[in-house]
């Protein structure tokens, strides 16, 4: 499905006057070394991207310094209404909830009330003598012929993966869980473990309920030995972590320690009523065009906090986060971390050598780090931190530079995000 130029243009709003909604302050792109002209490059490559029918409309905003330079909305948030995106349009941001968990970690860190090599039985018993899932050599049947398929997997997966286990040569850690290296729930053999009928969650299930029982599941490989994402299971773990830590449910804590004090108002794991109306819908492209998702709200609960996917915000109420990181820790005169916590939060803890990482990509506690630009193949400087959301939400923070992007989308293209990258990096003039 294409859209035609004329349409993108009427749905198109450019050059967006920076209001003083967030909490972040606004400048003149000039005042902090930024070009104007440049920054429309942005919005160019937006338009290029809705025209080919690659996603319905965005919204992005840049700031550096630590003032906002750049808010623009384009396009439609959904195809059916043709309302039109706003800068207030709420988006799904999936795994972008995991650097915000892993702020929530460091907290805890920096009061001493969770250590970063401490085992995670420490805080839920049940992951104590955890098992590793091995790989069972499929044996042929009589006469050199194939043996019988694997029963279907739970749900109509396919055939389920047949393994063994034996036991995990140390216990998963809070650091494996935030550097995606502890095999929870990390691949085939692993999720299929977590779909156990005594395992599975439950839709009642509150993080309390629900992650003890992942004591019962397989691990992928042996801690440590490769990076692999864990999509779920590991940032649900941690969140409740922070739960037990601090004694609050995660969403309070969210809404306590980080949302408030950074003037994040937006941002939430469930919208209210009348938020719900500027939630843009999640579109999935295909050969015939994009396609509406039917089930968009599966990360998001009243009851079950994901702390690997489950909020969703807006673009101006994301960026204060990026700020806070930028600016050593702190946003407007409120600290959340220590300078010296926000460098070991974005310092490479696993290397792009890893098995698993890609070239010039290490892994920080609960970010993506570019370890070597060149490698990367990006004009973000080495340091630099962020990540990716499943619906194609994206941000990243450069210290060097003192700049942070925020790319807010419901149509997953990791092309459109490297873009998104090099054209906000290539406004820098000074």
């Amino acid at each position: 499905m294409k859209i035609a130029a004329k349409q993108v243009l009427a749905f198109t709003l450019l050059a967006l006057p920076l209001a003083a909604a967030s909490s972040v302050p606004t400048a003149k792109p000039e005042d902090v070394g930024i070009s104007s002209d440049r920054l429309q490059r942005i919005s160019q490559m937006i338009q290029r991207r809705i025209a080919a029918g690659e996603m319905t409309g965005a919204v992005a905003i840049v700031a550096r310094k630590g003032k906002i330079v750049h808010l623009e909305a384009q396009g439609v948030m959904d195809l059916d209404s043709k309302k039109p995106m706003a800068k207030d349009t709420m988006f799904r941001v999936a795994s972008m909830t995991k650097p915000v968990t892993g702020l929530a970690i460091m907290m805890m860190i920096e009061e001493g009330k969770v250590r970063l090599n401490d085992p995670v039985s420490r805080y839920i018993p049940e992951f104590k003598g955890l098992k590793v899932a091995v790989a069972q050599p499929v044996a042929a049947g009589r006469g050199g012929a194939p043996a019988p398929a694997a029963p279907a997997a739970p749900g109509g997966r396919g055939a389920a993966p047949i393994y063994y286990t034996v036991p995990a040569d140390r216990e998963v850690t809070v650091k494996d869980l935030l550097t995606h290296v502890s095999g929870l729930a990390s691949g085939a053999m692993s999720n299929n473990s977590i779909q156990a009928p005594a395992i599975a969650r439950k839709p009642t299930d509150k993080l309390a309920d629900y992650i003890p029982r992942l004591g019962g599941s397989a691990l992928e490989f042996q801690p440590g030995s490769r990076w692999a994402y864990s999509a779920q299971a590991g940032f649900d773990t941690l969140g409740r972590i922070v739960e037990i830590a601090s004694g609050l449910p995660l969403d309070q804590f969210f809404r306590q320690r980080i949302f408030d004090p950074l003037g994040m108002k937006d941002i939430s794991f469930w919208p209210s009523e009348q938020q719900w109306p500027r939630v843009a819908s999640v579109y999935t492209r295909g050969p015939n065009g994009l396609t509406k998702s039917q089930n968009p709200n599966n990360m998001s609960s009243q009851v079950y906090f994901m702390g690997s996917g489950g909020l969703i915000s807006t673009a101006e109420d994301y960026i204060p986060y990026g700020v806070m990181l930028a600016n050593g820790g702190q946003l407007n005169g409120k600290r959340l971390l220590s300078p010296k916590t926000v460098e070991m939060m974005r310092a490479v803890h696993v290397s792009d050598t890893l098995p698993g990482r890609q070239p010039g990509e290490g892994y920080g506690l609960s970010v993506r780090v570019v370890n070597d630009h060149a490698k990367r193949g990006t004009l973000l400087s080495d340091g630099s931190c962020g990540w990716s959301g499943a619906y194609g939400t994206h941000f990243f923070v450069d210290p060097k530079e003192q700049l942070v992007g925020v790319f807010m989308v419901q149509t997953s293209n990791q092309e459109v995000n490297l873009d998104f990258e090099n054209m906000v990096m290539q406004s820098i003039i000074e």
